[in-house]
């Protein structure tokens, strides 16, 4: 019996620091829509009044994540009105002042995480995705989930280039800035790569990934040893929005370019669409995306 309780402690002592460090997480990515309190009357998209910022709240209290990657939110103030004060805002290093030069004088579009408070995390520098001098396209905001922990997970919330949804055109402007996006995102999971480290990236690709052997999914994974998961591609766009010219009408988007990939390791629930109701998006201003949200296993 002393043998075999022996036996049965060594054992025991060597499982506890092999699941003690197992960790499940709801992630969410959510464009906000200008989410500010300073709106500028020439965006209509700013403008919202207290009964809209209710709503949004109790939308994100029905979402419930642990980590929210967020985009198109101006201030730690405009997000403070819709989320809750169990959690941590990150907000874009380009809202600092020597960053000035990337920013506009009224509203900005910032990335950035709110995170649970019981979730460890750490704030590294962003990543300057284009690089060009005084340019005025958004920061991806980076932090690292259990830094402290056997397996931490570097995670990104970015917003991408508008206006390259689909197919590739050489002559288009915003299809280029794409592209060197695309090899910059490229050059970051790279690195993970070679550091042996996890990753997760949500947010506004502003493209559908999901077009088989899409040209901007091929430049994120060119070069990799194991191509990352796409956990969005089979992600139903359900999403129904209330529409810009015609806020009596709804309208439904046709394809999902809010995106979640995750390095081979890691293990995604296929992510869905948190949608709204039909006659909430008709009466209040909530936003022209609907949150994605999955659960990550590691």
């Amino acid at each position: 019996m002393r043998l075999f309780y022996a036996l049965f402690v060594s054992v025991i002592s060597l499982v506890i620091p092999l699941t003690a460090h197992a960790e499940k997480l709801t992630m969410s990515t959510w464009n906000m829509e200008w989410l500010t309190v300073n709106p500028n009357h020439n965006v209509y998209e700013g403008k919202r009044n207290s009964d809209d910022f209710s709503a949004l709240k109790g939308y994100f209290e029905k979402l419930n994540a642990d980590v929210i990657a967020f985009q198109e939110v101006d201030s730690i103030d405009a997000f403070k009105r819709v989320s809750q004060p169990e959690y941590t805002i990150v907000l874009s290093d380009r809202k600092m002042p020597k960053y000035a030069s990337h920013q506009f004088s009224d509203i900005n579009q910032y990335t950035g995480f709110a995170i649970r408070n019981n979730v460890p995390f750490s704030d590294p520098k962003d990543i300057d995705l284009y690089g060009k001098a005084n340019h005025k396209l958004r920061f991806a905001s980076y932090v690292i989930l259990y830094p402290d922990s056997a397996t931490p997970v570097h995670a990104l919330s970015l917003h991408l280039k508008a206006g390259c949804v689909g197919k590739f055109y050489s002559q288009k402007e915003t299809c280029q800035t794409l592209l060197a996006q695309g090899k910059s995102l490229n050059r970051w999971i790279k690195e993970r790569e070679k550091q042996g480290q996890e990753y997760v990236i949500m947010g506004d690709f502003n493209h559908n990934l999901s077009f088989k052997g899409d040209w901007l999914w091929q430049e994120f994974t060119q070069g990799l040893k194991q191509k990352p998961e796409l956990a969005t591609l089979n992600t139903q766009a359900s999403c129904k929005v209330r529409k810009r010219n015609d806020a009596s009408q709804l309208h439904q988007f046709r394809s999902v370019i809010d995106h979640m990939i995750v390095s081979p390791k890691l293990n995604a629930t296929p992510p869905k669409q948190m949608v709204y109701k039909d006659q909430d998006a008709l009466n209040y201003h909530l936003s022209d995306h609907c949150p994605i949200v999955s659960q990550l296993n590691w």
